[in-house]
């Protein structure tokens, strides 16, 4: 690093009477190394979005932190000699070695001349200019977007207008731009690519000459011949042209669409019958309560179940038991005899008459004596009859004593079975 030495005149006048003598002496100052300037300058360009980058050997800063200083100007007020210059300051002593200049508004014709230097420690270097014309150096870009959509056999191809850092189209600032369209029939070889180009300002391109359900790529670039400006080619982009469908087609399609559709039912049907029969076992279960649980659920009093009185039932638990006997019937079969006949006792007054009178000596314990129940009584009858032996036998007697010479048989009637008495 040089250093840098100013030389300075000093004058020193001294009068004497009349005369004046001047005397002239220099000076010499050291102010230290001298900065070396940024070197290479350069603008880095998309539409209109601007970038001022530049080098500097990073080896003559030794332990100076260097900074950057960056400032524009119309070249048309350099050329004017009526007033001196105005430099607009872009970037400020910045560390990086280059400065953005989208934001400041420069206009897309204009003319302008840019300059950088760097600084140390109070120091500066000298300034490095550049002449910057966006419409002759910035670079255009691609299209922003590229969509491609079958024609039948063809490809309609819808182009997207490159961007400015406003996002307004660059055809406001290029109006004769135009799109260089490079397409071809996509291969596995690709040494039997044939490409073929067309070129066209619309944003609605449809490529002819295509062939039917054949797989095509396009790639684009925007261009524009005033400044032989041209972009970088979009990525291809590949689609499939379209035709008539062969008939093998339809029935495959047809074929599996009916496929599709029966598994999908049965899927459904399944899926109800599946939930048909776990709501039944949910709420119908087969497997029954073991039965000391069901015995408590039907004898508890808060269960909605229906029962049946058990043969222990509460009524008779509450009442005595009460047996009825029913009266036995007691046929009375009289024989008389010839010889009984001609000599009635005297006790007796007519036939009619003991009749009568066995009828009130029986009515006097109850019963007359004289009908039958017609063989229509059940066991329980039979079981009472048995029981009521003694009263049958007391009428006995009281008929035996009343004719004493007429034999008398008792028929009790019960089920079809007839006793007989003599």
């Amino acid at each position: 690093m040089s250093s840098a030495v100013y030389v300075g005149l000093l004058f020193f006048c001294l009068q004497k009477s009349v005369e004046i003598y001047c005397i002239a002496t220099t000076t010499l100052a050291a102010v230290g190394p001298e900065l070396a300037p940024p070197r290479d300058p350069i603008m880095i360009t998309l539409n209109t979005k601007y970038a001022l980058s530049w080098d500097w050997d990073q080896s003559q800063a030794e332990s100076h932190a260097i900074t950057f200083t960056t400032q524009y100007v119309g070249k048309y007020k350099l050329e004017s000699k009526k007033m001196s210059p105005n430099w607009s300051t872009a970037c400020e002593e910045m560390s990086h070695r280059s400065c953005d200049l989208t934001m400041l508004g420069l206009h897309y014709l204009g003319i302008y001349m840019l300059r950088v230097r760097a600084n140390a420690n109070g120091h500066h270097s000298k300034w490095v200019q550049l002449e910057f014309c966006p419409d002759k150096d910035a670079a255009v870009g691609p299209p922003a977007k590229v969509n491609l959509a079958p024609a039948g056999s063809d490809l309609d191809v819808f182009i997207a207008d490159p961007l400015t850092s406003i996002n307004t189209s660059m055809r406001e600032h290029l109006s004769k731009m135009y799109y260089h369209i490079l397409y071809w029939e996509h291969s596995e070889d690709s040494k039997a690519l044939t490409t073929q180009t067309l070129s066209s300002e619309a944003n609605l391109v449809t490529l002819p000459g295509l062939k039917a359900r054949t797989l095509y790529c396009v790639s684009i670039q925007s261009c524009n011949d005033f400044y032989n400006k041209s972009s970088s080619f979009t990525s291809p982009q590949c689609m499939q042209t379209e035709g008539n469908t062969p008939w093998w087609q339809i029935i495959l399609y047809f074929v599996a669409s009916l496929v599709i559709f029966f598994l999908v039912m049965l899927l459904l049907l399944y899926s109800l019958f599946w939930c048909y029969k776990t709501l039944k076992a949910t709420l119908y279960p087969s497997n029954q309560l073991p039965i000391h649980f069901q015995e408590y659920l039907y004898d508890s009093p808060s269960s909605d179940i229906p029962r049946l009185l058990t043969p222990v039932s509460e009524s008779e638990l509450l009442c005595d038991n009460v047996i009825i006997c029913a009266e036995p019937t007691v046929l009375e079969i009289h024989i008389f005899r010839p010889d009984a006949m001609a000599a009635p006792p005297s006790d007796l007054k007519s036939d009619t008459s003991g009749r009568h009178s066995r009828q009130d000596s029986s009515s006097s314990s109850g019963d007359s004596g004289v009908y039958s129940t017609g063989g229509t009584s059940n066991l329980s009858q039979l079981n009472s009859s048995q029981t009521c032996t003694g009263t049958e036998d007391l009428e006995q007697v009281k008929m035996q004593e009343m004719t004493p010479g007429l034999e008398t048989q008792l028929l009790i009637a019960d089920e079809g079975i007839v006793d007989m008495c003599v």
